[in-house]
């Protein structure tokens, strides 16, 4: 698998700032073992609202997808005609036109704006609904609020015995947690899902295991057990059992509904055709799965969209295929299994890219304008909320901002975005400060 930077790269810096572990979410072992040293938390909310995420990291064009501006001069416009959607009047730009057959299960939000020009910043206020609390410059990581996934881990818990948030196939440089624990950074799906040989680490059983020496290891465990207490030493709170650590472990690897879940070789090949038979198009598939079976929130991170050349090769090559090919699948997949209404998809990056194109045929990092597609959970299809102006500078009709984005996401999914939240060194800290709702989303 390609990795795929932006401008900023990847520094060791980094690394120390935000720790491994959360800069790359948590394996199986790590998961149970933080999830152990939490209670008291809340449980499942009301509303039965799933979300998958999908983060194009680098920052998309909002000219080239959904917010063409074919009467702008050329050095704006680029070199991409539009396409009509399924709503009368509505054009998106030629790379998305499977996405404009679908536009009326999805709604477009044009204005959502805000200042900060760097990734990591513009990264974590989508993320978050946070501003930094300070610059950050190129580089830097920033986890100083927690990700709304995270949240919504530290909300909901686990449910039926899977991780409320997980992420693949790695997690996004704001995705973390912060405050609120390691327990509820993302349990990450690594690997290639297109591939015949692909499997989820620390999941799925080994094919030479069988059931029943997995039981009988299980009943052993318990016996030595009873014999002498073992110990995880934890820092906060050294009386957890290895017992309990060792119980849940058991529960996700041998659950059928994980097992179900995760493995993508059941799908109908001709499901699996229709998302696209690449390891974009089937990590989309398997998020599908894995809402379908109750994990709250999951996060597609896939990086490659900072643009500063090569944009036209960039939106006629294999990248805006996959994306609008499989997009398009998902949505209507989970419009016909009857999902939509309860699983929310957002599509966005950090920012959208600067009106005129540069002399290295590309677009730079542009906080004053971008496209965010939300579709399900009530949401209305067909619908433009918001505008730029004539020639996409600013978002110039119905502003919103990251706040009022995390604020309407929280409300759907059952969570107060106005709760205050206390941090480790006892600090009150708003979840969301401000923010209001995106009315359009609640009609």
């Amino acid at each position: 698998m390609a990795i795929h930077q932006n401008c900023d790269g990847l520094f060791r810096r980094d690394f120390l700032q935000l720790g491994l572990r959360g800069a790359m979410g948590l394996g199986l072992c790590d998961l149970l073992r933080l999830k152990a040293q939490a209670s008291g938390q809340p449980g499942v909310t009301a509303k039965n609202i799933n979300c998958i995420m999908i983060w194009l990291d680098g920052g998309p064009s909002h000219f080239e997808t959904f917010d063409p501006k074919p009467d702008a001069p050329a050095d704006i416009r680029g070199v991409f005609k539009t396409v009509p959607t399924s709503v009368p009047g509505v054009h998106f730009s030629e790379p998305v036109s499977k996405l404009a057959g679908v536009f009326d299960k999805f709604s477009v939000v044009r204005s959502i704006c805000h200042k900060d020009p760097n990734h990591g910043g513009g990264n974590h206020y989508m993320m978050t609904g946070a501003p930094t609390p300070v610059p950050v410059g190129c580089g830097a990581f920033v986890t100083f609020h927690p990700s709304m996934g995270s949240m919504v881990s530290y909300d909901r818990g686990v449910k039926g015995g899977l991780p409320a948030y997980m992420a693949m196939p790695g997690n996004t440089r704001s995705g973390g947690p912060n405050f609120l624990g390691g327990q509820h950074a993302p349990f990450i799906v690594s690997g290639g899902p297109n591939s015949d040989a692909f499997r989820v680490n620390d999941v799925v059983l080994p094919g030479d295991l069988a059931e029943g020496r997995v039981n009988s290891r299980r009943d052993l465990r318990a016996a030595l057990d009873k014999m002498k207490r073992c110990q995880d030493k934890i820092a906060e709170d050294p009386t957890v059992e290895f017992d309990r650590f060792y119980e849940q472990g058991f529960d996700l690897v041998s659950s059928a509904r994980a097992q179900e879940a995760f493995d993508i070789h059941r799908e109908d090949p001709k499901v699996r055709e229709r998302y696209g038979r690449n390891d974009m198009g089937q990590r989309f598939l398997l998020a599908r799965r894995l809402v379908e079976v109750g994990v709250s929130w999951v996060t597609v991170n896939w990086g490659g969209w900072d643009t500063h050349g090569g944009l036209e090769a960039t939106y006629k090559g294999d990248m805006l295929k996959t994306l609008d090919q499989g997009v398009s699948a998902l949505l209507t997949d989970l419009s016909e299994r009857g999902l939509l209404d309860t699983t929310l998809v957002l599509l966005l990056g950090e920012f959208g890219r600067t009106p005129k194109i540069n002399p290295g045929g590309g677009r730079d990092h542009w906080p004053h304008a971008m496209s965010v597609l939300m579709a399900g959970a009530g949401i209305p299809g067909g619908q433009i909320i918001g505008a730029t102006d004539a020639k996409g500078y600013y978002a110039s009709d119905n502003v919103y901002r990251p706040e009022d984005f995390a604020a309407s996401i929280y409300t759907k999914m059952g969570i107060n975005p106005h709760q205050v939240l206390e941090t480790t060194a006892g600090r009150p800290v708003h979840l969301v400060n401000d923010g209001r709702l995106i009315k359009e989303l609640f009609v």
